[in-house]
């Protein structure tokens, strides 16, 4: 496989970590329900690849999210690769944290919302009462040991609400890491973000005492702009970023959400920068082809089209 010359720039970072949020955010809203041995050896070639942080599962109610009901089966058949503070799993409220518990996961994840429709709609609850729901949440992850992330969606735009006021997402990501998170992801869920947009957000979160060493970026695709979006946030000092493997994903709360930034064309970017992110481009280029193989689909990924294509 050729790869791309590596000119560096100046301003961004000699290394990022990628959170991989394939096995979650990426499968959750296929139609077709994955059998929990496909999730078992997708989550463990993305592992191989290189890919030492990777969200591996929900403990939403079946109900919510029938796609992701096998979580418990997941992780048992998993073991110590699908624990430990590099494998979060997402929890929505203490019922959720207690089976995370069960299962002996290290690091778990909420999500709240930066907009009172999708937290409606995604938690049927307000801004609110979400953060009271979240906080014996991540009092008892903590007391625990576990390490949290806050996700906070909608951050560039709402399909309900249209434009959210930056202050509007700065007041939501604040009362979350104030709870006691260790990290926040900041989510354009309808993927209408832009450079000058994100540089604005991220200006306004280090405004308010949340610096870029504890924020990651998740952008969806929606429009393009999740790679583009994606540099900016490096160059304005952020080293964490969302992906997925082969661009799967979106919410089955908001239908405009479209894929996530691939993680293949993340990678495949960095390489041509100069930064390294410790992931196997080849592996995960098959880890891609297999999973579009058992979705019965294309994937998205343009890298992945280009190499899988000679």
């Amino acid at each position: 496989m050729s790869l791309p010359t590596t000119v560096s720039m100046d301003g961004l970072p000699d290394r990022i970590t990628i959170y991989e949020v394939g096995p979650r955010d990426g499968l959750q809203n296929e139609k077709a329900v994955v059998p929990t041995p496909v999730k078992d050896e997708f989550v463990r070639r993305l592992v191989a690849a290189g890919l030492e942080t990777v969200e591996t599962t929900s403990f939403v109610p079946p109900s919510w999210i029938p796609q992701l009901a096998d979580a418990q089966d997941l992780l048992a058949g998993l073991g110590e690769v699908g624990t430990g503070p590099r494998r979060p799993v997402l929890v929505p409220n203490e019922r959720g944290l207690d089976n995370a518990l069960a299962a002996g996961v290290g690091a778990i994840a909420i999500f709240g919302s930066a907009t009172e429709t999708f937290a409606q709609r995604n938690l049927n609850r307000t801004v609110e009462e979400s953060v009271a729901m979240f906080t014996p949440v991540v009092k008892r992850a903590k007391d625990a040991g576990l390490w949290v992330r806050a996700y906070v969606s909608m951050c560039f735009g709402d399909p309900w609400e249209g434009e959210v006021p930056v202050e509007q997402v700065v007041d939501v990501s604040r009362r979350l890491m104030d709870l006691g998170c260790d990290q926040l992801s900041i989510g354009d869920t309808i993927g209408v973000g832009t450079p000058g947009h994100v540089v604005r957000l991220l200006d306004a979160l280090q405004d308010k005492g949340i610096g870029t060493d504890r924020i990651g970026v998740h952008f969806h695709d929606t429009y393009g702009q999740a790679l583009s979006n994606t540099i900016t946030a490096l160059r304005e000092g952020i080293t964490v970023v969302d992906a997925s493997t082969g661009g799967l994903g979106g919410c089955p709360y908001a239908k405009s959400a479209t894929g996530n930034l691939a993680t293949e064309d993340l990678v495949w970017a960095c390489r041509g920068l100069g930064i390294e992110t410790g992931v196997d481009l080849d592996a995960l280029v098959e880890t891609s082809v297999w999973m579009a193989e058992q979705l019965g689909r294309p994937s998205p990924s343009r890298v992945m089209r280009a190499i899988a294509g000679r």
